[in-house]
């Protein structure tokens, strides 16, 4: 196979939003040498196969080999299998990879933009963030990062944020003390500061084992 080549340079809450961006890297965009076989998608992502990222990326692979058969082929790898999410950013960037799909707050030191995501109470359901990943903001927001060798091509999304843990959180007040798993976000982690909590940045994959000691 041919690799894309480029010679220039549910309890639900309504706390907030977890969002996702489908990226694709510049690379992709400078067009492809197919007369070696199809051009190769490499897309990894850290969930199982059959959770929602998963399902989506698997039926991507399909829907592209179905409508460009030979020209265009598509490796989908899940559970972490090829790289966790912060690497695959700087595989994006560089060519190594060619379509990621991460974690907004994944995006933090790249643009600042998408932290609007991680504000409490900005959407009431999933509609009126759908409503706004699709009006005036979308196309803003997708090329936000654009300056490091990626674009945005669209938006999924992973429910509403929801704590749980081994006892009840009907108040801000119940928060104080209590340590939370967070996702790399300065906007998250004010947030838990703000109620008294001890915010632990960490990754997915670390979460059962921690929850544990």
């Amino acid at each position: 196979m041919t690799t894309i080549k480029c010679t220039s340079g549910q309890y639900r809450s309504r706390f907030r939003l977890i969002g996702l961006v489908l990226l694709v890297g510049l690379l992709t965009a400078c067009g492809s040498d197919t007369s070696n076989g199809p051009i190769l998608i490499k897309f990894p992502h850290v969930t199982a196969p059959g959770t929602p990222k998963g399902l989506a990326a698997d039926r991507f692979k399909t829907l592209v080999e179905e409508r460009m058969p030979g020209v265009v082929a598509v490796e989908v790898y899940p559970s972490g299998q090829l790289m966790n999410d912060d690497d695959s950013i700087d595989a994006l960037a560089f060519g190594e990879v060619q379509m990621i799909a991460v974690s907004l707050s994944k995006l933090d030191r790249l643009t600042k933009k998408y932290q609007i995501f991680d504000l409490p109470f900005l959407f009431a359901d999933l509609a009126a963030a759908e409503r706004f990943q699709s009006g005036p903001a979308r196309e803003e927001l997708l090329g936000a990062v654009l300056d490091s060798g990626m674009r945005g091509v669209g938006f999924w999304h992973n429910g509403m944020k929801q704590f749980g843990g081994p006892v009840a959180i009907d108040s801000p007040e119940a928060a104080e003390g209590l340590k939370f798993r967070i996702m790399e976000s300065d906007v998250l982690q004010a947030q838990i500061m703000q109620m008294g909590g001890n915010p632990q940045k960490m990754a997915f994959g670390e979460v059962y084992q921690a929850l544990q000691t």
